[in-house]
């Protein structure tokens, strides 16, 4: 019997099995040891390859190739050539040489560059990221890339990506050394989790907001939403199926490794989980997963929603990026283990971890900053914008006796060579989970909770990784330079613990009170992304990237000029859609409704002397409420007519000028859309977009 994960997975990949089947194996030897080890591929060996890629592609009918790069637009980009190279004889010529597959040339000013790349300054480049495998879309074969400027400088996600897990590696390497693990590798992992919407495509074309947006400007609160909990987990709708099944077999042709799919809290909200593979392939398979959520959704009828909160009063969608780190021969270094020794080396590793949360709380924040991720963060469905550690009342209180010097009582003692009482062997579930944490230990791995679901997990990976790497580094300068290696260990355990312990919270994240501790412990409470977006340029913050060689000052200022624009444009967006839609749609249809109502007023009243008492009162609330409306959204226009200049104070009056000001228009209008007849309102409603999948 045929199955399809057998039969489909990876079929549209040029893996490891692929290259080494095809592949002489002198050229196959040298370009695992580009992948491996990161060395340099000569130019012949790049012509084999390329050569065996492309006779792949061609007998799988692709016709052109693309190099596939991540520019900081928030999606991928591409550009195709075909394989066609002349013709002779009459027959087509089919090319692919090394210098093809290695770099390719592209414009780096139309993309953004934060004053990287001045308009009449274009060129830019993309160089073959080996690590990540080819893979044929759409009878292209896409191959994976960095994209840098003429210049050298990174504009793209993956570069920075790539740069920090080579921090990791070398740093990770040589603590580990101290403990007698001489790895070849050591390499992040991750699995993200993809929440999303579906909802019916018709009415999506009918939404003017969700077309220029991805998410509803106006629309009153359904009857029912999501108080009876029954959506999360509940039995997929049949519709919901199908697209499902498509998009696995879709995913799992590209090597995606497809595994959790579930009905999410609120209604036509769902989610998707991989299995974790290296970070910069999770990177990779999580921008074509939300691709190709779009595209078989709308095979389906759908239209897939990837915005942090296309709708008011339920859950929006958030992406977990779980992250671990694991050496090459297999083993999760975050996984607490059996024995006094690798104890020992968890719980400095733990350490680490706690230490850059703590002092590096504004990048994490940083990292998942967004106009729509702020719409997010805070509510009552996802972290807070306070960065902190849960790591449960077991390895908290294991943590608590280290710095007391006291026995711990809660599982079965286990004495490390270091002389202190610490970390036993314990089950991975010992603990309850804490989904109000932005940043939790589940068992052999950490679950950041706050980035967005259209946010590329490039940028929060980058910054863990980066924190990880600078901390072990300070630990191995301590540690190596010790005359006993077991007393250093315990005193760094304990001094680190001890410093950091701030940043642990097991409670709720929700409460008001985790507010007003947080500011007693002096931890960050960045809650907009124009609160967050300057602390890039801080200098600790210019310094640790720089010392780590992931981002240049000259990057990072292009990156925070990037984030401040792109938060700016997208508030002027929604602000101008609003007053477009009060405008055109939502009045208009007011007005005819209350002429309607007032034309059934005089009807009857010519017929007889009744009292109208519906209509009447309709009547007057409406043009009340009306002319309200009228008056918000003509402040609205005037506050957008006004010249905010750019950068920073124009982020700064969107947040607190703008913003508001569309709030204030929103709830008049939403008040209206209960008042209205629904054949005449303009739009189809929360309860039509939620509820109307069968």
């Amino acid at each position: 019997m045929s199955n399809i994960i057998l039969d489909a997975f990876g079929s549209a990949v040029f893996s490891d099995g692929v290259m080494r089947e095809r592949l002489p194996v002198d050229a196959y030897e040298a370009l695992k040891r580009t992948i491996d080890a990161g060395k340099p591929l000569d130019l012949s060996v790049a012509n084999k390859v390329a050569a065996a890629m492309r006779d792949w592609a061609v007998e799988k009918g692709a016709t052109h190739f693309t190099h596939w790069f991540q520019p900081l637009t928030g999606i991928t980009a591409e550009k195709h050539d075909s394989f066609l190279n002349g013709v002779a004889d009459g027959k087509p010529i089919m090319e692919f040489k090394g210098k093809e597959l290695i770099k390719g040339e592209t414009d780096g000013s139309s993309f953004p560059s934060g004053g990287l790349r001045a308009t009449f300054e274009a060129r830019g480049y993309t160089a073959w990221d080996p690590t990540s495998y080819a893979f044929i879309k759409e009878n292209t074969l896409c191959i994976p890339t960095a994209f840098c400027a003429y210049s050298g400088e990174a504009l793209d996600t993956k570069t920075p990506l790539l740069r920090s897990m080579e921090a990791l590696n070398r740093s990770a390497k040589r603590i580990l050394k101290l403990f007698g693990n001489d790895t070849k590798r050591v390499t992040s992992t991750c699995g993200p989790e993809q929440e999303y919407f579906l909802i019916d495509r018709d009415m999506y074309a009918r939404r003017k907001d969700l077309i220029y947006t991805g998410r509803t400007l106006y629309g009153a609160r359904p009857p029912k939403g999501q108080e009876l909990e029954d959506h999360y987990y509940g039995m997929l709708k049949m519709k919901v199926k199908s697209f499902m099944r498509d998009l696995d077999e879709e995913l799992w042709r590209l090597g995606v490794m497809a595994k959790t799919e579930h009905n999410e809290v609120a209604p036509a909200q769902h989610e998707l989980a991989p299995i974790f593979s290296t970070a910069n392939i999770a990177a990779d398979h999580n921008q074509l997963t939300m691709e190709l959520l779009r595209k078989v959704a709308h095979r389906h009828g759908f239209k897939a929603l990837l915005h942090e909160k296309p709708f008011e009063g339920i859950n929006g969608s958030g992406k977990h990026d779980n992250w671990s780190i694991s050496t090459a021969e297999g083993a999760n270094l975050f996984e607490p283990g059996k024995t006094p020794r690798e104890n020992a080396q968890f719980l400095l590793l733990l350490c680490a971890v706690m230490k850059g949360v703590n002092e590096y709380q504004d990048l994490l924040r940083i990292s998942v900053a967004s106009a729509g991720n702020d719409h997010r963060l805070g509510a009552n469905e996802a972290p807070p914008a306070i960065i902190s550690m849960f790591l449960g009342d077991e390895l908290t209180d294991i943590l608590n006796s280290i710095i007391e010097g006291s026995e711990y009582e809660g599982v079965k003692r286990s004495e490390l060579e270091i002389g202190v009482d610490v970390l036993p062997h314990f089950p991975r579930d010992t603990t309850d989970r804490n989904r109000t944490s932005p940043f939790a230990f589940t068992g052999n791995k950490f679950e950041f909770r706050s980035p967005g679901s259209s946010s590329s997990i490039a940028k929060p990976t980058t910054v863990l990784n980066t924190i990880m790497a600078d901390e072990l580094d300070e630990f191995y300068r301590e540690l190596s330079g010790a005359e006993d290696f077991n007393t250093a260990l315990d005193e760094l355990i304990k001094r680190t613990i001890t410093e950091n312990r701030r940043i642990l919270f097991n409670g709720d994240g929700y409460s008001k009170e985790w507010v007003k501790e947080a500011e007693r412990r002096g931890l960050m409470n960045l809650k907009t992304t124009p609160d967050a977006l300057p602390h890039l340029l801080d200098e600790k913050n210019v310094k640790l990237f720089e010392r780590q060689g992931v981002y240049s000052r000259a990057e990072l200022e292009s990156r925070y000029h990037i984030f401040i624009e792109n938060y700016c444009k997208v508030i002027k967006i929604e602000a101008q859609t609003m007053i477009e839609m009060a405008k055109k749609d939502i009045l208009p249809a007011v007005s005819t409704y209350v002429r309607k109502m007032s034309e059934a007023v005089s009807c009857a009243r010519s017929i007889a002397d009744v009292e109208c008492g519906f209509e009447v009162d309709m009547i007057k609330r409406l043009t009340s409420l009306s002319t309200e409306m009228y008056k918000r959204m003509q402040k609205l226009e005037e506050l957008c007519a006004v010249n905010l200049g750019e950068g920073q104070p124009a982020a700064d009056r969107y947040r607190d000028v703008i913003i508001p000001a569309m709030e204030h228009l929103r709830s008049v209008a939403d008040e209206i859309e209960t008042l209205v007849g629904e054949k005449y309102w303009p739009y189809p409603t929360y309860g039509r977009m939620l509820f109307a999948v069968e």
